[in-house]
């Protein structure tokens, strides 16, 4: 959900609840890219290591591992107006999940439409080139969650190294620690 600048070879991200001003890590994700700055393969592993998901990409689709689940196979195809549709099966032929992702010109994303499981629909909203909001409404429109997001620092190349997102619904308050790898 975040711009990269070109060249980042790897990442980690942690992410963390802030309760009473107390930090508890909730997950950490280490992340390998390919040059064009998509996932090659990605491992989520909770508090206390143990697997979350892991995903790979191939020639032609995502897969994603869980424990304990059938694995999804996951592809993206590319529609008209800045659009891509993400649709997951298992077994191949079996869908479970499939999303429209619409993207503003600047190849930041603009909405993304879940077309199966919850049918939210997640606006993202930007204030200089960063995100800033992201609102989750149902299909009737109604808001489900606002969550409020600054990046409280930088790295040289503009990439947000510490981000902290509240929810006005919940009042939940996530850290989120990204520590990027470059060529």
């Amino acid at each position: 959900m975040r711009l990269l600048p070109k060249g980042i070879k790897s990442a980690t991200e942690e992410i963390y609840v802030v309760v009473n001003n107390q930090k508890k890590l909730l997950q950490k994700k280490e992340m390998v890219f390919t040059k064009n700055g998509r996932i090659k393969y990605s491992k989520t592993v909770d508090s206390l290591g143990n697997l979350l998901q892991e995903t790979e990409k191939k020639l032609w689709f995502v897969v994603e591992r869980y424990p304990n689940k059938e694995p999804y196979y996951c592809k993206t195809r590319w529609k008209p107006n800045q659009r891509e549709r993400i649709s997951c099966y298992t077994q191949k032929q079996y869908k479970q999940n499939e999303a429209i992702y619409h993207y503003n010109e600047d190849g930041t994303i603009d909405k993304i439409v879940d077309n199966f499981t919850t049918f939210y629909t997640q606006y993202y909203f930007y204030t200089n080139k960063a995100l800033s909001k992201i609102v989750t409404k149902d299909k009737n429109d109604t808001l489900i969650d606002e969550v409020v997001i600054t990046c409280e620092s930088k790295d040289e190349k503009g990439t947000c190294l510490k981000e902290i997102r509240i929810s006005t619904k919940t009042n939940r308050k996530e850290e989120i620690l990204f520590s990027p790898i470059y060529d």
